[in-house]
């Protein structure tokens, strides 16, 4: 029998937190566990969430993926964690949070962040001094608005983690970052691999948030080992290694292969991203495409929509569908849906950049409006956004033959069609969709063993042949068609 080589890939989301056990000896996911969490929302914009939550989820989810797998904890060598990006946890010099995170999907903070966005010089003074612009959602517009809103909690802050730093955190008792997750604070320079210290000393002369800010470490080495009153909650191994984590997107870019160029990633989950693996820090002009590190030693452009299965969702709901129903209904209405048309911005949005956008339907009259057209411009709106952000990074050079597709969304036939219809490109879906989860326990292995990334990726990440979909000449015309009737709609905001 071969020896079994195991490691725990944490992934905590907006909607949950998902946990796999990874043999890297043979590259097969053991088991798989998950867990959910709450939101606490506003109709000014507020999404934050109780970090306790992240740790009772996280520990359900670990129980779970180990019973699934049938093995024990204490063999588990290493623990890698992949978090939301973006999100603001603050903590006291006793490591105790100080409030609500605020997440990726808060623009309660857009206020604040167009402050800071005039005195970097707008849109083309923050690419030039940071390497990305910031955006309503970055970590950064975050503490300037806790200092205003929260001056005596501000006055507290002994620690500013992102979630996964803050899950390390609570995993070792050491406060690190790295390049990867840093990289969609707004306060870090993504060219030179550095904190801009200026920026927080703008925010606050005192020196608080620099003393405040996380250790930076390299993608392949470990934060530290577990504490052993942690390590025994888990029914895990004392001696696992925690190592560097990372971003949902750089560690899905790992877990879906996308560590060289020549790969994009496409996530269809509440958000929809699109990334890609790049060895130089190509920054594009247009403000909405982040360069961000990767967690793999290079960079890693991208787009993130801020609306997609959380708008294909709420119309789900509406009309008291299950996922087979919807997906039914979807396919009875024909491409561009008779003419209506879904701007599906219920979370304001980012790509495009239009941030105090709400959601509206176009195009209805008597003869168009049912539930099937309602439910096609739906997933037609949103994956439009996509093609939108595809169309961007198409622009800074980056070339595909196929993208892989992962998310909830990439389960769905229907929608795997439609992508590549819209993007005109083969889309293919790698067998583990978990690919935050499974990339952070890939990381776990090459921290701990030592092996390197490339030979763990080709033995760990499996592409799903049936799921490959070719796009159809006459889809693609069609939908060409309803696309620019979306960017019509879109120039109107």
């Amino acid at each position: 029998m071969t020896q079994q080589n195991l490691y725990l890939g944490i992934d905590c989301g907006t909607q949950g937190t998902k946990a796999i056990v990874l043999d890297a000896a043979t590259g097969k996911v053991l088991g798989l566990g998950a867990a959910s969490h709450t939101l606490i929302s506003s109709a000014n914009g507020r999404r934050e969430q109780a970090p306790h939550e992240w740790l009772d989820a996280f520990t359900e989810a670990t129980h779970r993926a180990l019973q699934q797998a049938g093995v024990d904890g204490q063999d588990i060598l290493a623990i890698g964690v992949s978090g939301q990006q973006h999100g603001l946890v603050l903590l006291d010099d006793q490591g105790q949070v100080l409030r609500p995170a605020k997440l990726w999907c808060d623009t309660e903070t857009s206020a604040e962040n167009h402050r800071l966005l005039d005195y970097l010089g707008g849109e083309s003074g923050s690419l030039e001094r940071l390497g990305v612009a910031i955006a309503p959602g970055y970590t950064v517009s975050k503490l300037l608005w806790t200092l205003e809103q929260h001056p005596a909690v501000f006055a507290r802050i002994a620690h500013i983690l992102l979630p996964h730093d803050y899950l390390n955190y609570w995993l070792t008792g050491r406060a690190c970052a790295e390049y990867g997750d840093a990289s969609g604070t707004g306060y870090f320079n993504v060219r030179t691999r550095e904190w801009d210290l200026p920026l927080l000393r703008h925010i606050d002369a005192s020196g608080r948030l620099e003393a405040a800010l996380p250790h930076l470490i390299e993608a392949d080495q470990a934060v530290g080992r577990i504490l052993p009153a942690i390590a025994e909650h888990l029914g895990i191994n004392p001696n696992a290694l925690v190592s560097s984590g990372g971003g949902d997107n750089m560690m899905g870019a790992i877990g879906t292969g996308n560590i060289t160029p020549g790969v994009i990633t496409m996530s269809l989950g509440s958000s929809g991203t699109i990334y890609a693996c790049a060895d130089q820090p190509n920054v594009s002009a247009q403000a909405s495409v982040a360069t961000f590190c990767s967690s793999s030693g290079g960079w890693l452009p991208l787009i993130c929509t801020m609306n997609l299965t959380n708008a294909t969702g709420v119309v789900r709901e509406l009309f008291e569908l299950d996922l087979a129903a919807f997906n039914t209904l979807v396919e009875q209405s024909p491409i561009g849906a008779e003419g209506v048309s879904m701007l599906p911005f219920l979370n304001g949005e980012r790509v495009p950049a239009l941030p105090h956008a709400s959601g509206s339907l176009h195009g209805l009259n008597m003869t168009n409006l049912n539930r099937a057209n309602l439910c096609r411009a739906a997933v037609e709106g949103t994956t439009f956004g996509l093609r939108y952000g595809l169309d961007l990074l198409r622009q800074t050079g980056l070339q595909s033959h196929s993208i892989r597709l992962i998310g909830g969304g990439s389960k769905s036939p229907v929608w795997r069609q439609m992508v590549a219809d819209i993007m005109n490109t083969e889309v293919i879906c790698t067998e583990q969709s978990e690919a935050a989860a499974l990339g952070a326990a890939i990381q776990a292995a090459w921290c701990q063993s030592g092996e390197s990334l490339e030979a763990l990726c080709t033995r760990c990440v499996s592409l799903d042949a049936d799921s490959s979909t070719r796009p159809s000449a006459t889809s693609v015309s069609a939908y060409q068609q309803a696309y620019e009737r979306y960017q019509q709609h879109v120039a109107t905001l």
